[in-house]
Parts: structure tokens; C-alpha cells; sequence
């Protein structure tokens, strides 16, 4: 990762000082960074709120960043609201853009929604996937992901017994499946056994979306039993609370 000014989180913030019109002051930046890059998993938008949130709380007192702006800004940097809105607020963000900018709402995901994802040793190129896609499909596979896409929301929000049917996708993995064969392989093996599994983000990690805890501890002994090569199972909670800012106060020479 680069340490001087390109690092990404430092881009975001003085891309936030910019945008109020303050300088931006030097800074001593240590990020921990917990999400694995180039797997699909969201780490750049993740990198990004990082900054923006960073750079609300110094500019405390100075600057007023509201929702709104916070998401504009984050937007402004990642291209699109879909990654950075949910980092922002947490829960189930529904996420799309108006002529007034980018919009979310948040919902609260189900309790029994139990999320696992698989992380390779390799990497994939987010540029590469897309583009993988053709630029039209079937008219029918539209309507069919149209309707799956409903359904994800009330599978995620009440009823997460119907999320296996609600993860079922004819736009996107398809296309991307030869080029990460594994992952292609592994998430049919996991939906053949009754797991809701799909290609996390662009690849190559997986995501399954368990309806109960027990359910991931199936799904992470059965790819531990078929995988070619090593996955990191990670067994997560859904963050409800989002992007949050806590200061750190300064020690006096006495403090131990």
C-alpha cells in the first residue's frame, strides 16, 4: 500500500478539505486494514468513508458534513454509491442516484441472517470482471434478476429462508465464471447443497448469506473439503451502526 499522499484514505481526506474549502494539515495516518484487497469485498469503498469520516472529525467545529454530504463526497471519489453507502450507514443500504445527487435508505437486516465469506489467495482485477459483461442481455434474464432483486430485500429484511432462490443471478456471474473457475465451482457445489453463495462483488471471494448460524459452520466444512486451493472462511456480523467517528484524547506527560 503506498504511504504518501496516494494512499487512498489520505486522498479521501483531503479530498473532504477541498470540497469545505480548508487546508488540509499534516497528518500521521496508521490504517488497519482489515478487509482483504482486490477480492470483491469492498475495500476501497471502505478505504474511502475511512477518509471522509476521518476527515469529518477533524474538521469538527469548522465544518458541518451531514448524511447527505458524506455520501456525496464518498460517491464524488468511489464512482458510485453502492459500496461507500453501506460503509457509511451500516444495515441493508439501498443505494441509487437522482439529478439531486446520490440517495440511500437504510434498512435493518433480519437476525437470522448469518453472513460467511470465503477468501482465496488470489486476487482479481475489478476492471477485468466488468468487462467480461456483454453490454446487452436477454430481455428474459433482465425481468428474471428484476424479480430477484425484490426479493433479496424481504429475504434479507423478514424471511431469510427464501434467500437461496433470491440470490439466483442470470446477468453477472455467468459471464465472469471462466475467469475465476474456482470460485464459479465452489458456488454452484455450495447451492447444490442448499446454500445461498454468490460471487462476493467483482470476485473472487464468496459470499453465503446463512439463515442461521449453523448453517455457515456446513457451508465451511464443505468447501474446506472441496477446495482446490486454501479459502479463508470468515464468519461476520452485520454491522447496524455504520462508519463512526471517536476522538482520541490527547495524554498528558502523566498519563500511563
Amino acid at each position: 500500500m503506498p504511504t504518501d499522499a496516494t494512499n487512498l484514505v489520505v486522498r479521501s481526506i483531503a479530498h473532504t478539505f477541498a470540497a469545505v474549502g480548508r487546508e488540509m494539515p499534516g497528518l500521521d495516518l496508521i490504517a488497519r486494514n482489515a478487509i482483504p484487497h482486490g477480492r470483491g469485498l469492498g475495500s476501497s469503498g471502505a478505504a474511502i468513508v475511512s477518509g471522509v469520516m476521518a476527515a469529518k472529525g477533524l474538521l469538527d467545529g469548522e465544518a458541518e458534513l451531514d448524511a447527505d454530504a458524506l455520501l456525496a463526497l464518498a460517491t464524488e471519489l468511489e464512482g458510485h454509491p453502492d459500496n461507500v453507502a453501506p460503509a457509511l450507514f451500516g444495515g441493508l443500504t439501498i443505494a441509487w442516484v437522482t439529478e439531486d445527487g446520490p440517495q440511500h435508505k437504510k434498512l435493518i437486516v433480519h437476525r437470522g441472517v448469518s453472513p460467511l465469506v470465503f477468501v482465496p489467495e488470489h486476487t482479481m482485477s475489478t476492471a477485468l470482471a466488468r468487462s467480461l459483461q456483454p453490454a446487452s442481455v436477454p430481455h428474459e434474464d433482465a425481468i428474471f434478476n428484476v424479480s430477484r432483486s425484490a426479493l433479496l430485500v424481504a429475504a434479507l429484511i423478514q424471511s431469510p429462508e427464501l434467500l437461496l432462490a433470491a440470490t439466483e443471478d442470470k446477468l453477472h456471474q455467468s459471464y465472469r465464471a471462466a475467469a475465476m473457475p474456482e470460485t464459479d465451482m465452489l458456488v454452484r457445489l455450495l447451492r447444490s447443497h442448499g446454500h445461498p453463495a454468490v460471487v462476493s462483488g467483482a470476485g473472487p471471494s464468496i459470499l453465503v448469506l446463512g439463515s442461521n448460524p449453523a448453517e455457515r459452520l456446513d457451508a465451511a466444512e464443505l468447501v474446506a473439503a472441496n477446495a482446490a486451493t486454501r479459502w479463508q472462511p470468515l464468519m461476520l456480523a452485520v454491522d447496524i451502526k455504520g462508519a463512526t467517528v471517536v476522538p482520541n484524547p490527547v495524554r498528558s506527560p502523566l498519563s500511563s
